[in-house]
Order: C-alpha cells, then structure tokens, then sequence
C-alpha cells in the first residue's frame, strides 16, 4: 500500500479558508484545512452533506475562489490560477463528477465526448480517435461505444465514460467528487474496482471525496475526516477505519453499513462503550 515518504508530494493544501457570502452575511466553508496526496497515492475525504469536503475539491480544481492558505501541485502554486494557465493544468488535473447522468453532454457521441479535451488541446483526429478507443478499453467497454449517446447507457456505464474523459489527456491527479455515490451498491463495488484497477496500470492519484467511510475502506491509502469545515481526524486508511479517535468519525462508521447484521449491531455496542459478547475486537 502507498506510504507516505519525504519527498515533495504531487498536491499540497496549507491552511485553505474559503468564505462564501449569504446575502450581507459570511460563511465560512473551509476553516485551515490543510492535506497532502503523494504520487500514485488515493486519499479520502470524508464528511457529510456541508462538511466542505466539496468545496476543497472545487478549490482545487479552481471552481471556487480562496480567501487564505495556499495550494500546490508538483511544487508550484497554483491557488489563483486563471485563464490559460488554468486550462494548461488540465492536462495533469481531472475530475470525476458525482451525476454520471448530469456530467455528460447529451448531444455529442460518446467518441465526441471523448476526443474534445484532446482535439482542444491540439492532438490530431487520427491520434485523438486512438486516444479514445485506448480509453474505452481501459474502462472495460465495448469499441462501438464511441457511436452511441449517453442516454443509451446505464448510470454505471456512463460513470465509465465520465472516468475515460478523465483519464485521455493522462492526468496526474483526478478529483473524484463522490464518483459512486448515485449509483447502486452492487454497481458501486464494479466502479471502484475499474478506479482501483486504473491506479494500479497508470500510477494515477486520487481525491476521493465520499459522505461514506465503507467505501472510502476498500480504495483510499490515507483519509481525512471534515467536520462543519475542519478536518477533525486524519491518517492511514486501517487507523480511521478500524480505530477512530473522534466522536464524529465513529458516527459515520456506525452510518456504514456491514453485510452481516450481528457484526453490525456487535460493531455499534462497541463503539457505545458496551462489552462485546465474544470478548474479541469488533472489526
């Protein structure tokens, strides 16, 4: 499993504020967070809904302005980029959209869709159209693919189009914005495997943001818990899940849901402070 080490990671977050205005009032979203990922690393954001998990991955990716802090990527600032600066970085810095219905434009093919971040940036029709058919394979789906329209595919398939849009300029690091989450428990597990999988062949990093700390378990190497704007916890993937320190964090595994129902209510006594039947640690 991907460490850690002294080198200079590929993103670095130092202190992030983010304020959004309310009318003549301010809100705070981000209150100092600060977190790194490491190349070929996945590191999970956890919270719920107005934790500021998103908005840090919008601040990323520059979809929303910073009051304070910094971020980096490969060493260089890159906290207030705009313009073509901005999209020069798109070539190393992706994302992956929670609506794999919303995402996606339905007027274009599939090939359409796939080719435009490639031909914007100047890549030929010929290396474009090889791009894409290396992208379709990659994703486990079939050539004629490239013909066909959104709409004709099923949510888990479009989020396999949505990773290949991703993933054909080769990026370094992709946001992935709750990818999983509006898709069903059994097409989930697919999805994550195929994200696994990819980090495996490219060497890929991950901001695997997620309201769910089940699935953030199975991909991420490292995790970082937001509450109300803070991160409150963060650490290897087997620390936070298995062992967490804070309150909030322990609520959210308790929300996780296990397959096996005694395990579940055995975990949740546990975690309340009562003995565990068996004596033995509660997974």
């Amino acid at each position: 499993m991907k460490t850690e080490t002294n080198e200079t990671p590929l993103l670095a977050v130092d202190n992030l504020v983010v304020d959004y205005r309310r009318g003549r009032t301010t809100f705070r979203a981000l209150k100092g967070v600060s977190m790194t990922i490491g190349t070929g690393e996945c590191v999970g954001l956890v919270g719920e809904s107005g934790s500021g998990k998103s908005t840090l991955g919008k601040a990323i990716l520059g979809l929303t302005d910073v009051t304070s802090g910094s971020i980096t990527f490969d060493g260089s600032p890159i906290t207030h980029l705009k313009g073509a600066a901005r999209r020069r970085l798109a070539a190393d810095l992706q994302v992956v959209f929670q609506d794999p219905y919303g995402s996606l434009d339905p007027t274009l093919t599939v090939g359409q869709i796939l080719a435009e971040p490639l031909t914007a940036a100047g890549t030929s029709r010929a290396d474009a159209h090889r791009a894409v058919a290396e992208m379709l394979d990659h994703v486990r789906l079939p050539a004629d693919t490239v013909t066909r329209y959104p709409s004709e595919f099923s949510g888990g398939q479009r989020q396999r189009i949505a990773i290949a849009r991703a993933l054909v300029r080769r990026p370094r690091l992709i946001v992935c914005d709750e990818p999983v989450s509006a898709l069903d428990l059994t097409t989930q597990a697919a999805v994550i495997d195929l994200f696994i999988d990819i980090q495996r062949e490219t060497g890929v990093s991950y901001l695997f943001v997620s309201h769910d700390l089940g699935v953030v378990r199975r991909i991420c190497h490292r995790v970082s818990v937001m509450y109300r704007g803070e991160c409150v916890e963060s650490g290897p993937n087997q620390t936070i899940t298995r062992n967490p320190e804070h309150p909030y964090t322990r609520r959210l595994l308790l929300a996780s849901p296990v397959a096996d129902p005694a395990r579940q209510a055995e975990r949740r006594r546990s975690w309340l402070g009562l003995q565990s039947p068996t004596g033995s640690p509660v997974p």
